[in-house]
């Protein structure tokens, strides 16, 4: 996207590394911080080292397969239990 826009692509970051830069652009305290993204079908992690205004990504991983979605299932798939236990109708039919 960013070439058929005419932008030079520098390096290409994780969503969560990327938050890490944006909330830790004006800190200048150290630590280590972890920041995720879960977002409709992904998850990701970062661990991160902040010292002296540099950034050092330590660790970064994902699992494809998880998600916000797997998380909607879950509760919806439990309040339908829950519905049928108590009025004995099953929703799962409509």
């Amino acid at each position: 996207a960013g070439k058929i826009a005419g932008l030079e692509a520098l390096r290409i970051i994780n969503e969560p590394t990327a938050a890490a830069l944006a909330y830790g652009f004006e800190k200048s305290a150290s630590k280590t911080i972890a920041v995720y993204d879960l977002g409709g079908g992904t998850f990701d992690v970062s661990i991160l080292e902040i010292a002296d205004g540099v950034f050092e990504v330590k660790s970064t991983n994902g699992d494809t397969f998880l998600g916000g979605e797997d998380f909607d299932t879950r509760i919806l798939n439990h309040l339908i239990d829950v519905f049928k236990k108590e009025n004995g109708i099953d929703l799962s039919k409509d």
